[in-house]
């Protein structure tokens, strides 16, 4: 199965009744493995800091986490693993991206 595929029939399905509104999955250099036709345009740096905060846990506290123009409030994270953000509401994506990384972790990924 493609990376492509898995974005398609398992990140952007309903489970549960919920789903995701876009979905990426960006390898660490920030090429773009896969993504939903509605994933935001990110730019270079936005991936560079994101990619930080796993390698330092809690850099994007203080400035947010930034994707596609829009910030995100950093509520959380596991080390590492996941890192959390909020804008406005709450999301649908936690369960679904947490499973993801479960899948890839299993994987040796």
């Amino acid at each position: 199965m493609s990376w492509q595929t898995y974005v398609d029939d398992h990140l952007m399905c309903d489970i549960d009744g919920h789903h995701l509104t876009s979905a990426a999955i960006v390898g660490h250099d920030g090429s773009v493995w896969a993504q939903s036709s509605n994933f935001p345009k990110f730019k270079p740096e936005e991936i560079t800091a994101i990619m930080k905060d796993f390698d330092e846990p809690g850099s994007l506290a203080p400035t947010g986490l930034h994707l596609g123009g829009t910030k995100y409030m950093v509520i959380q994270g596991e080390s590492g693993a996941v890192i959390r953000g909020k804008k406005g509401s709450g999301g649908q994506c936690n369960m679904i991206v947490e499973r993801l990384g479960d899948y890839l972790i299993d994987q040796g990924l």
